[in-house]
Parts: C-alpha cells; structure tokens; sequence
C-alpha cells in the first residue's frame, strides 16, 4: 500500500489455523525504497512464481481490501 506515493505497508493473505483467511503486514518496513520493496517482491517471486502483486494507492486502503474481501 502506498500513501501519496510513499511505501506504507505491505500485507499478505494467511491462511489461519481455523481455515480462515486474514491479512497480515509483511515484507519492507514503512518508507522503504524503491529497491528495497522490488527486492521483497523478487525474493517472494522465487519462493512462489505465480504470486501477485497490487499496489494501492488510495484512501483508506485496509478498509478496501477488508469491504472486498470479507467473504474469503
């Protein structure tokens, strides 16, 4: 997620032990560079080659990615 083109979180879905999915922060810290953020999608790339990226930069983006994926 991005905030006035500044690097603010990045979140990956998790399976939970109970068979739910939720959203948790993972990879660069907040203000990370440029490099620093392609360097953690490159990393996850190798781990998982058909992983998918979306930047959002809009208002409010948990409250997004909560209302659309509140049914799983």
């Amino acid at each position: 997620m991005t905030s006035r083109g500044l690097h603010v979180a990045a979140l990956e879905r998790v399976l939970n032990p109970d068979g739910s999915y939720a959203w948790q922060r993972a990879g660069p810290a907040e203000s990370a560079s440029s490099a620093e953020i392609l360097d953690f999608l490159a990393r996850r790339a190798r781990f998982d080659e058909d992983s998918w990226a979306i930047e959002l930069d809009i208002a409010d983006p948990e409250r997004f990615i909560a209302e659309t994926t509140s049914s799983g």
